[in-house]
């Protein structure tokens, strides 16, 4: 499975329904070592399904979380 940046999954929905709602079928059984994602995707619920399918969430905090998670900014960057 490629990876690298590049999508590996896709799922369409009207503009209202928001991101991270979508974002556990996105992982669908997939295995990986990380999961990027952007600032739209930062949900305890969604880092708890990627931390339970044993990867390490790569996603800039939401300007409102109130405790701020690390981040592994050289990574993200890539």
């Amino acid at each position: 499975m490629r990876g690298l940046g590049c999508p590996v999954g896709i799922i369409l929905t009207a503009g209202q329904k928001g991101d991270v709602p979508q974002a556990a079928a996105l992982l669908g059984g997939r295995k990986a070592d990380f999961v990027m994602a952007d600032t739209a995707y930062d949900a305890d619920h969604f880092r708890d399904c990627i931390a339970q399918a044993g990867a390490i969430a790569v996603i800039p905090n939401n300007p409102s979380r109130a405790k701020k998670l690390p981040l592994d900014k050289a990574l993200y960057k890539e």
